[in-house]
């Protein structure tokens, strides 16, 4: 059977979701349909690929992942179908792609150019499905475009390394459902540059100079609780992707607050990681 999964910011509110659904099930005989998320930030590039990023490795091989943000068909935004790492993923040419290939060589890229087949302004629901349809059932990716070899980076999600190394100056790339802040420092490339050195990690006024592997390894536990300081214990740690998270311990965004709002960061904003020379 196959398995299709939908990542969009077309929110639930509207028909959209449910008419992309129904399209896939009239289109393929046997599927699964799996809702990765719906509530990507409106046209929010960086947050799609997070998010994608972090969810396709946990399906089986030979998934189709089907990602429907900023996908209007227009002269500098093509459509595209990509077979990486054992997944397919049909989406436009828009740099949301481009957080996986960073990492996974594509093995194959086309460039979908079955439009001439629908009148429709709505991709997602024709195009996209068509091209999952036909994944689905075998089909190759030359029957349904060309194949290239290159597609559109995203700018802001590598970081940059300043000072003789001595820097690493990241971002924000995304802010998740507990306001926890998530940069583009990863720990391989924070490994390769600190060499064991202290470090001091600085984003607006908050500082840092400690990174946990959970929330929890913040909260000294040996302490009688009523003598825990765990009500907005700042917390920096490599979050389940290995990417270096700022985050309140047990935050809540109705009530105390995130880290985003405590800490005044929002997407594109700077994080600064600063390594003490060795003696």
């Amino acid at each position: 059977m196959a398995i299709i999964t939908l990542t969009t910011d077309f929110g639930q509110k509207d028909h959209f979701v449910g008419a992309v659904k129904g399209a896939i099930f009239s289109e393929i005989e046997n599927v699964n349909i799996v809702d990765i998320s719906h509530y990507i930030s409106p046209f929010h590039l960086h947050e799609a690929a997070y998010i994608i990023k972090n969810a396709y490795k946990s399906f089986p091989k030979g998934s189709i992942h089907v990602i429907g943000v900023d996908s209007e068909l227009n002269p500098e935004n093509k459509h595209i179908a990509v077979y990486l790492d054992g997944h397919y993923f049909i989406c436009a040419d828009n740099g949301i792609i481009s957080m996986l290939t960073s990492e996974v060589r594509p093995e194959k890229i086309v460039e979908i150019n079955i439009h001439d087949r629908f009148t429709s302004n709505f991709p997602v629901l024709d195009v996209f499905v068509k091209v999952a349809g036909h994944i689905a059932r075998g089909g190759t990716l030359e029957v349904i475009g060309k194949p290239i070899t290159e597609t559109k980076e995203l700018t802001g999600i590598r970081p940059v390394t300043s000072n003789q190394s001595s820097q690493i100056i990241g971002n924000v790339i995304y802010i998740d459902n507990y306001g926890n802040v998530i940069t583009n420092i990863d720990r391989k490339l924070f490994e390769e540059v600190g060499r064991g050195r202290d470090f001091i990690i600085q984003a607006r006024t908050v500082k840092f100079d400690k990174i946990h592997r959970n929330y929890s390894d913040a909260i000294n536990f040996d302490a009688p609780p009523e003598k825990r300081e765990e009500d907005g214990k700042r917390i920096a740690l490599w979050n389940s992707s290995n990417c270096l998270e700022l985050a309140i311990y047990k935050s809540n965004l109705t009530t105390v607050g995130g880290a985003s709002s405590l800490f005044g960061l929002d997407f594109r904003d700077t994080i600064t990681v600063i390594f003490t020379p060795k003696l």
